[in-house]
């Protein structure tokens, strides 16, 4: 597929912006996507940002998320300056995720999705005794355990450690027999079996 390149109005160089701070609903980032793809600005003004974007995890939750009375005087100077009337924030609609049992005695709280980076957070928390299925790991998987005792192939974790596994190995057998709760930070493409 050839690239081509076109005239950038704002509109167009805001989907842009808002598809890498990954603010676009599913649909609207499909579609970034296909823009981004067929345009090379567009690509480049996208990997330009990206670092960016990435260099947001190290700033102060302050600057991110601002008081309200910051809030306030930034809709309204940003209203007075387009000549019309402050627009109120729509109310946050996040949620706390509620536990999914995905096998006898396995329960997932899944955190976030990153498709891009095919990476998945989720609280993983396993019932006394049990065993999470053998698998491959398709890209590198982090886990931190919060409570109880893992053993991971031949290595037994206890609140507080790290286990780090590279992409295209394996766990053979991953229990707990006093049953646990763990942050996993990894790939959906594991294989299963």
């Amino acid at each position: 597929m050839s690239s081509i390149s076109r005239p950038h109005d704002r509109a167009h160089r805001d989907l842009v912006v808002l598809y890498v701070l990954q603010t676009l609903p599913p649909d609207e980032a499909r579609a970034a996507e296909a823009q981004i793809a067929a345009c090379d600005d567009c690509r480049r003004e996208a990997e330009a940002l990206r670092p960016l974007v990435d260099a947001f995890v190290a700033w102060p939750t302050d600057v991110l998320r601002p008081s309200a009375s910051l809030r306030t005087r930034l809709v309204e100077r940003v209203a007075a300056e387009a000549g019309g009337k402050p627009v109120p924030a729509a109310p946050p609609t996040w949620k706390e995720p509620d536990w999914e049992e995905v096998a006898p005695g396995i329960s997932v709280k899944l955190l976030a999705t990153d498709p891009r980076r095919d990476r998945v957070s989720m609280l993983v928390r396993l019932a006394p005794g049990v065993d999470y299925p053998p698998h491959r790991h398709g890209g590198v998987e982090e886990l931190h355990l919060l409570d109880g005792e893992l053993w991971i192939n031949d290595r037994k974790l206890y609140p507080g450690d790290y286990n780090r596994a590279e992409p295209g190995t394996a766990d053979h057998r991953v229990w707990s027999e006093t049953g646990c709760t763990c942050v996993l930070v990894t790939s959906p493409s594991d294989v299963l079996g």
